[in-house]
């Protein structure tokens, strides 16, 4: 679970940041948790706005993206401190990163009262109109005689604290599951899917229209983002951007990326438009879903993408109707989670599986023959199930694309009598099908052309 944390003091020496840290490092198995610096926020004044200014927009994008947040508060003269205030005043004013944001407070002091009654005015102020915060309610951590409680490693000495602070963080960690499974929009319905994009996530870019040609650049901007030989840390790897996007062209499958707003973020830009098996072009990057899809394929793509989102389905796989002995398009569309589960939206994936059919084939010596019974749905009786091949022959592999016995639909491929729901057989892609593209060329999934 990634938390940020704020330490509610600018002091060089901080009791409260080192609470943090030791939070950071002692529980990082539960959490992680990210400490914010608020050192050069200046201090608010309505009449010079510096919400874009990099301090102000750094935390705003770090508390955006953070599944929940700690505040360290010191207690100043029976409250909390200007600086403190003064950050939270910034973010209530233009930008609201903590709008329905879980929050934790905690705090240490030099006396026996610990910081109790700034932590009681700061979840006054963090849950204000404005503000909008969720703070957990009680379990107060209050962590007094501060100089004395840490060692010259500055680890907290005292073991029932630690696991009072433990107990504590785990409670947390549940409070923010909770309260972002709430928060997260979930349609009751196929017809409730937004392919508009209004709603917000974590990721949405403010300020940047979505159907802007340049989005790209334009949000990239907004929130500074890298590229070039920047590294970026990966789960399992460090790449700079340049290598990513080398590494992402050159799959030799067409990917793209629409979140879980309905947002078309990312495509991998392998070939131009007129080359690729499903047509993208670089200007619909950051469009919404509903304006790279044409208005007969709506109903079909709210219902694909309502089955991923609610775990009815993991992954939906469609061939495109019209495919034969030397070609087949395969469009997949597969829900993307993060660790907690939560929905990130759909990684779809385009081949063509034929050149590799046609290389296994040679490889192993097999050739394709004739089995109807191979795509019209025959009982396991007289098919493979792994491979669609006849039992009566293991050296035998079923045809890619069967004659038309039963006839298929023409608008999706799928046979008439087969089990896979219309819905989910007739769904058009769930990325981004160019309406650029000639009029004859077949529609990203269905094969239909505009005119039909």
């Amino acid at each position: 679970m990634k938390l940020v944390g704020i330490a509610g003091s600018v002091a060089d020496h901080s009791y409260n940041r080192m609470l943090l840290k030791f939070i950071a490092n002692h529980f990082s198995d539960t959490v992680d948790l990210e400490i914010l610096d608020i050192n050069d926020v200046p201090m608010f004044n309505q009449s010079d706005d510096q919400t874009d200014s990099e301090p102000i927009a750094y935390l705003t994008r770090k508390i955006s993206q953070a599944d929940g947040v700690i505040i360290a508060t010191p207690e100043h003269n029976h409250t909390l401190t200007a600086s403190l205030k003064s950050v939270i005043e910034w973010l209530s004013f233009n930008v609201h990163p903590f709008s329905d944001k879980p929050v934790m407070i905690v705090g240490a002091s030099y006396y026996d009262q610990g910081s109790s009654r700034a932590q009681l005015m700061l979840r006054q102020i963090l849950e204000s109109p404005g503000v909008n915060a969720i703070v957990m309610p009680g379990n107060e951590f209050l962590l007094a005689d501060v100089k004395q409680a840490f060692d010259e490693n500055d680890n907290l000495k005292d073991a029932n604290t630690v696991k009072f602070l433990g107990s504590t963080l785990d409670k947390f960690v549940k409070f923010v599951r909770v309260i972002n499974m709430l928060n997260e929009p979930q349609p009751t319905s196929a017809e409730d899917e937004d392919l508009t994009a209004s709603s917000k996530i974590d990721t949405t870019v403010e300020g940047v229209d979505m159907g802007a040609d340049d989005w790209v650049e334009q949000a990239a901007k907004k929130v500074n983002a890298v590229e070039g030989d920047t590294y970026v840390k990966l789960d399992r790897g460090l790449l700079t951007v340049d290598q990513l996007n080398a590494f992402l062209n050159s799959m030799p499958i067409e990917l793209t990326y629409a979140d879980s707003n309905n947002q078309f973020i990312y495509y991998n830009h392998m070939l131009p438009a007129d080359k690729m098996l499903a047509p993208r072009t670089p200007a619909q990057a950051g469009d919404p879903m509903s304006m790279v899809h044409p208005a007969r394929a709506v109903k079909h793509v709210k219902e694909v993408i309502h089955m991923l989102r609610t775990g009815q389905r993991d992954e939906i796989k469609m061939p495109v109707p019209g495919n034969g002995p030397d070609k087949y398009i395969l469009h997949a569309y597969r829900a993307m989670r993060d660790s907690e589960n939560k929905y990130l939206g759909i990684n779809e994936y385009v081949e063509d599986l034929m050149p590799m059919i046609k290389w296994y084939l040679a490889k192993t010596g097999q050739k394709l023959v004739d089995d109807p019974d191979a795509v019209t749905g025959a009982s396991a009786e007289t098919t493979d199930a792994s491979t669609g091949a006849s039992s009566a022959n293991e050296r035998t592999v079923a045809p890619v694309a069967a004659p038309a016995t039963p006839e298929t639909d023409a608008s999706t491929g799928a046979s008439e009598d087969e089990e896979e729901p219309t819905s989910v057989a007739s769904a058009e892609s769930i990325s981004a099908s160019t309406e650029t593209a000639a009029d004859s060329e077949p529609d990203d999934v269905t094969g239909a052309s505009e005119d039909e």
